[in-house]
């Protein structure tokens, strides 16, 4: 009796595989190591500008079980400057981006617009101001301490918590106004900005088939006179 040709599946079941396997590597790499997320505010200009979209790696601060894994695997601990992205404490299902300026343990202060760690200045070059800080001293006219774009704390950031900031300090809605940010709330940080485009009312207001057939036409030369080619692949520090 001659032996059964070797099984071979068909066409259509490996199509399938092949596709099963790609949505849970897609869904792995989107749920434990890489994500997409898009600026919709001016809190973090200019270092990003609305309409960056950001590669946010969430593999960075992931837990390690044992020391073997902190010595092969690339994880960090948090530190003061990082840009990440995090639950919004008020409203966890909400994405917020900001920058880490204070750590467990730091006493923080805001003297006019500086930030102050442990009663030390923090140098900020990548801070933008709507307003400059004024001169104005208490007994001032202008001087007002309940302003907190201008004055906080001092206050000490408990254990696995941080003080977060954004780089546009008059117009950040941070850790002045809804506190701490608890460690687990931390999704991952901010790597690279891998699109960006410059979007204006118009590209939200078509409505009706012909604005919409027309929307299409628009959208493409859109996608090339509006994308910020300058931006691709910027680096965010």
């Amino acid at each position: 009796r001659t032996a059964d040709p070797a099984y071979r599946k068909s066409t259509a079941r490996e199509y399938f595989e092949s596709i099963c396997i790609a949505v849970i590597l897609a869904l792995f790499i989107r749920t434990f190591v890489v994500q997409a997320f898009k600026i919709p505010t001016g809190s973090m200009e200019n270092n990003l500008l609305i309409g960056d979209h950001l590669l946010v790696n969430k593999f960075v601060y992931g837990p390690t079980l044992s020391g073997l894994e902190q010595t092969l695997l690339p994880i960090d601990g948090i530190e003061r400057g990082d840009v990440v992205v995090f639950k919004y404490p008020e409203e966890p299902e909400r994405d917020f981006i900001k920058r880490i300026i204070g750590l467990p343990g730091d006493t923080l202060e805001l003297r006019n617009k500086k930030v102050y760690i442990n009663g030390e200045p923090l140098e900020e070059p990548y801070v933008q101001f709507l307003e400059p800080p004024s001169d104005a001293e208490e007994g001032d006219p202008d001087y007002t301490d309940f302003d907190l774009r201008k004055q906080y704390g001092p206050v000490t950031v408990p254990a696995n918590h941080y003080f977060a900031m954004g780089d546009n300090r008059d117009n950040s809605q941070d850790s002045r106004y809804w506190g701490f940010l608890p460690r687990e709330y931390v999704k991952g940080k901010a790597l690279m900005v891998y699109w960006s485009y410059e979007a204006g009312r118009e590209d939200y207001q078509r409505s009706g088939i012909g604005d919409q057939v027309g929307g299409i036409f628009s959208t493409i030369a859109h996608f090339f006179t509006k994308t910020r080619w300058d931006r691709l692949l910027h680096q965010i520090h």
